[in-house]
């Protein structure tokens, strides 16, 4: 048997590697702001210049973001499975709509099953909020932004309705590429009038607990907006 020489570690990767443990121990939480860089310099006893690669690094996997002044904070949970899945879904190019939409059917025909068996009141209520927000932007000729947000947060809703934290992290970080897609819909006629008829129909199942009822209200809805989006990508 052959062996590769060992490489030694760089320097930034070992600091990134011990910030991380600090995130993970939940020595640093989300939204706490990481000491100066300064005294980073100061605690771990090396250059400037690996401690700003270590930043870049975690800052380059969603762990951190960039605050005013320079700052770095402790992003959320969701923040680097957010970030991956962007550079995945925007680097890997045989990743297309009917991938996030087939993940979609997987994710949230579940999710809505789970949360007819899960829901409390203020889950309801949030779906009710985002229904009627939904309602009240078509009324708006530039409700387009409002509509898309509201939609998202009904579906954000019945995600953590679940209970299950990795389910609602997961919808959060897919987020974004499913604002991508809405965004061909809503000016197709009568698709958002239908979004808001079939978001009802979805509440009404879960509000009733009934799982099954609940996940195929989700398929047929999700169903109509991928032909939809299909129609919209065709016609543009």
């Amino acid at each position: 048997m052959s062996y590769q020489p060992l490489e030694r570690r760089k320097v930034y990767e070992q600091i990134a590697e011990q910030l991380l443990g600090q995130i993970a121990g939940r020595r640093l939480k989300p939204g706490d702001v990481l000491p100066p860089e300064r005294e980073l310099t100061e605690s771990f006893g090396v250059g400037r210049s690996s401690i700003r690669e270590a930043l870049r690094m975690l800052e380059s996997q969603g762990v951190i973001t960039a605050a005013n002044g320079g700052a770095f904070v402790v992003s959320e949970p969701v923040g680097p499975l957010n970030s991956s899945l962007r550079l995945l879904f925007s680097l890997d190019e045989r990743a297309g709509m009917t991938d996030l939409f087939e993940l979609r059917r997987i994710l949230e025909c579940e999710a809505a099953g789970l949360a007819a068996e899960r829901r409390s009141q203020c889950h309801l209520e949030e779906m009710d909020v985002s229904v009627t927000d939904m309602a009240a932007a078509l009324a708006d000729p530039h409700g387009s932004e409002r509509f898309i947000d509201a939609d998202l947060r009904f579906h954000l809703a019945v995600s953590e309705a679940t209970a299950n934290r990795l389910v609602l992290h997961t919808m959060q970080a897919v987020r974004e590429l499913i604002r991508r897609a809405l965004l061909t819909i809503v000016l197709i006629p009568n698709s958002p009038e239908s979004a808001v008829i079939e978001h009802r129909a979805i509440r009404a199942a879960i509000a009733a607990g009934d799982p099954a009822r609940a996940r195929e209200e989700m398929r047929a809805h999700l169903a109509r907006v991928q032909s939809d989006v299909e129609r919209g990508a065709t016609d543009g």
